[in-house]
């Protein structure tokens, strides 16, 4: 099964059903979908300053399952390395939260669906699958 990587803002267009998802749900039907621990951090803050209660935390919390979540390890970080000096390099330098989601797809060589693709443009051999701007 083909996989794929999830940037933080198709996953909250998914969550709270905003007509965007449509637009990246044939993409991601059918795949094997992962998340980085950076997307799995920004999904929780977003809750936290929204003041979520406890059940709209808990379905978040239930969402996010639906999710393969990578961790932080040795690999990652010499492709967050790699991700951060091809993007500044083409002159594109890239946000360090939006390194860690290139980072997940560089990994395990998979495209990473955004709708913000132009964060992503500078990252050398990541291939971006977007809708949007």
């Amino acid at each position: 099964m083909p996989g794929i990587a999830v940037d933080t803002d198709v996953l909250s267009f998914i969550f709270k059903g905003d007509t965007r998802a449509d637009l990246y749900h044939p993409h991601i039907s059918g795949k094997l979908a992962v998340i980085s621990f950076m997307t799995l951090a920004e999904m929780r803050q977003w809750a936290l300053l929204r003041n979520w209660g406890s059940a709209r935390r808990a379905q978040l919390e239930s969402f996010l399952r639906t999710f393969i979540i990578f961790q932080s390890d040795d690999r990652l970080c010499t492709k967050w390395a790699e991700a951060t000096t091809s993007a500044h390099r083409n002159g594109h330098p890239i946000d360090s939260a939006d390194a860690w989601i290139a980072a997940t797809a560089l990994l395990f060589q998979v495209p990473l669906i955004a709708h913000n693709k132009r964060h992503y443009i500078g990252v050398d051999g990541l291939q971006i699958i977007s809708e949007g701007a």
